[in-house]
């Protein structure tokens, strides 16, 4: 090849390198919306209602897919979309205060709320359950004997009169009942009652920020 030619091949050469690269990023770019609108997504803890398992500011990731594949489970940490009037601790369709002593809210608002709010499952359809120095003892649906949660991840309650809602309540079909780790400052299903499983945006399964704590959940 002579030098005219290399001078004449060299700028298509570049054109060609220049459409690779960015068909590469617009592919990832492309990925990357994808995995976040329906796969993963990162959050952010709000809230010390999550401690000791979240604190305030740390990043998490959620499985968004997980949910339809049987999920959620007793247990897990999911991200959702409260009922209305959860930010100001209303119950149900009445939208009252629940008072402490007696038992946590039973029905939820049938309006959703855009906000994120991110708990753990403590119960599920068909559960019935009550709280007790901030211990969730639940009847899971089809038994008759109500078992105290395994819950070495909470923060415990001391003497917080909202950590004691004595009278059993059964948690509706489709629904599930959310609470946070910090039982003690925690607004939850125990003030706004259980969620319905479609407003539940997914699991959260690992965090990543900050660096020391690294990990799965």
């Amino acid at each position: 090849m002579n030098a005219g030619t290399a001078a004449r091949t060299q700028p298509r050469r570049l054109a060609r390198s220049a459409l690779e690269l960015a068909a590469i990023v617009a592919f990832a770019f492309a990925l990357a919306l994808f995995l976040e609108a329906f796969v993963i997504k990162p959050y952010r803890i709000p809230s010390g209602s999550m401690e000791p398992t979240l604190n305030v500011n740390q990043r998490v990731i959620v499985n968004r897919i997980g949910m339809d594949f049987g999920g959620p489970h007793v247990g897990e940490i999911v991200v959702f979309h409260p009922p209305q009037g959860a930010e100001q601790g209303l119950c149900g369709l009445r939208q009252i205060a629940t008072v402490p002593g007696g038992a946590a809210c039973a029905s939820s608002s049938s309006h959703e709320a855009s906000v994120n709010f991110v708990k753990r499952v403590v119960a599920g359809p068909g559960d019935r359950l009550f709280v007790q120095a901030g211990h969730v003892y639940r009847e899971a649906a089809g038994t008759h004997t109500f078992v105290r949660e395994a819950d070495s991840y909470i923060k415990a309650c001391g003497a917080n009169a909202e950590c004691d809602f004595p009278d059993p309540i059964t948690v509706p079909a489709g629904h599930w009942f959310m609470m946070g780790d910090n039982r003690g400052d925690s607004e939850d299903s125990r003030f706004w009652g259980p969620v319905p499983r479609s407003w539940i945006v997914g699991q959260v399964f690992a965090t990543y920020w900050p660096l020391s704590r690294v990990g799965g959940l």
